[in-house]
């Protein structure tokens, strides 16, 4: 009974694709639409998100899998399939593969791999193609590990919900979040960047115009926020240095929970004529797991402004999708000095350095008598503004070299009279 109930849904897996690809080809373009709530009505909404789990091959062996699952419009779906776990996960094996599907009432039909995948709103069902169920995947909720944290000591409140002061131009909504095209008012050469962002719900949107935002630092170099959810690692993915460097993972959890944002900056340094002395540096943190590792950035990214040594604002982009931000704190690493300054000299140190210099003189002759494999560095010509000897001291060198330098006795080889024996 359990086998053949199995090899319905696969039959019926197959209709439901072959259906909703001839329904797609007559649909009109899907019309623009955000939710920054659940939708109470949406039977699509509530089979999106993550589902992991084990499964038993036909051959025998035990697999972990990892699937994202997302809507798209008209009861369609797609996802990623992952060996090894989701994304962020010990053992994730990055290179996922692309599944399509339908839903049909509260269930929902994936196919695309030599499995099929039928999903409710709590599990999924994982078959074989000729219908032989492999095991089943749990639906799982996760967030991020540096979710809510609080500021340090050190740190500037940017926004914590009581106001925009720090934002000029910055408007919040009525629950008391930062809405985009705000603009930092204070200015950070180096820096250490926390905020959080909520994604709206789009399922009729794709690619750049679904939940799209980003943090452009100093108006030039932007650290991209998109829903990406369930798709590949894109160049212009969520996490990414926007048309610049795809993340090294794709580590963007579903819309409308809230995710982290967690960026280390270092400005490019300039020289005084206006020529550029180093690359501005990024490193970046998308819930709690390092997408990009200190990554030298050579020029503005996108639609930056130029580069250049004035300060600019750092931006939370409007790019017409409503998200959202909060809990946004700063640490000036400019203002972040360490305990070490000024230098503290150990006493031997401070021996060492207070010797006479005909002590140091001596003890130099005395080890240049030593064989050495070193090679002598080269003497600096003396410049023309440095002193240089007189002709009589030069001669008294002269006269001084040229005689014959005595030998010296030693105290095992000779007797009291000084000669040797």
């Amino acid at each position: 009974m359990r086998r053949s109930t199995a090899l319905l849904l696969v039959c019926l897996a197959a209709s439901l694709v072959a259906s909703g690809s001839a329904t797609a080809q007559q649909d009109s373009p899907p019309q623009k639409e955000a939710f920054l709530t659940p939708p109470a009505d949406s039977p699509d909404y509530r089979l999106l998100g993550e589902y992991v789990g084990s499964v038993t091959d036909p051959s025998g062996d035990d697999q972990t899998l990892g699937l994202q699952v997302r809507p798209v419009g008209n009861r369609d779906f797609d996802g990623l399939l992952f060996s090894g776990g989701l994304p962020g996960q010990d053992g994730h094996d990055p290179d996922g593969t692309r599944v399509e599907g339908l839903r049909s009432g509260d269930l929902m039909i994936l196919t695309g791999t030599d499995k099929v995948f039928v999903l409710d709103a709590d599990q999924c069902r994982v078959m074989s193609v000729d219908g032989q169920v492999l095991g089943q995947l749990q639906r799982i909720k996760r967030t991020s590990p540096s979710l809510s944290a609080k500021p340090p000591a050190d740190a500037v409140v940017l926004f914590d919900g009581t106001g925009t002061d720090q934002f000029k131009p910055g408007a919040m909504d009525d629950d008391g979040f930062l809405k985009v095209g705000a603009d930092m008012l204070p200015l950070f050469q180096d820096f250490d960047l926390h905020l959080e962002f909520k994604l709206p719900y789009m399922p009729k949107s794709d690619s750049q115009a679904r939940g799209n935002s980003g943090i452009y630092i100093h108006s030039r170099y932007e650290c991209q926020v998109l829903d990406s959810f369930a798709q590949p690692r894109l160049f212009n993915g969520c996490g990414a240095i926007y048309r610049f460097k795809a993340p090294d993972l794709n580590m963007c959890l579903p819309p409308l929970v809230w995710q982290t944002y967690d960026i280390r900056f270092t400005a490019a340094r300039w020289n005084a004529d206006g020529s550029k002395r180093r690359n501005a540096r990024i490193s970046s943190w998308l819930n709690g797991v390092k997408v990009q590792d200190d990554v030298e950035v050579v020029d503005k990214t996108g639609h930056g402004q130029p580069e250049g040594p004035t300060l600019l604002p750092t931006k939370f982009q409007n790019h017409s999708d409503p998200v959202l931000y909060r809990n946004i704190w700063i640490i000036d690493r400019g203002l972040s000095v360490g305990d070490d300054f000024p230098p503290v000299v150990q006493a031997d140190e401070s021996k060492q350095a207070q010797t006479s210099p005909s002590k140091k003189q001596a003890a130099s002759k005395q080890d240049d008598s030593k064989p050495s494999a070193e090679v002598e560095p080269a003497k600096t010509p003396a410049s023309d503004s440095e002193p240089q000897p007189s002709a009589s001291q030069t001669s008294e060198a002269e006269s001084s070299e040229s005689k014959p330098a005595k030998a010296q006795p030693s105290g095992d080889d000779s007797d009291d009279s000084g000669q040797a024996n």
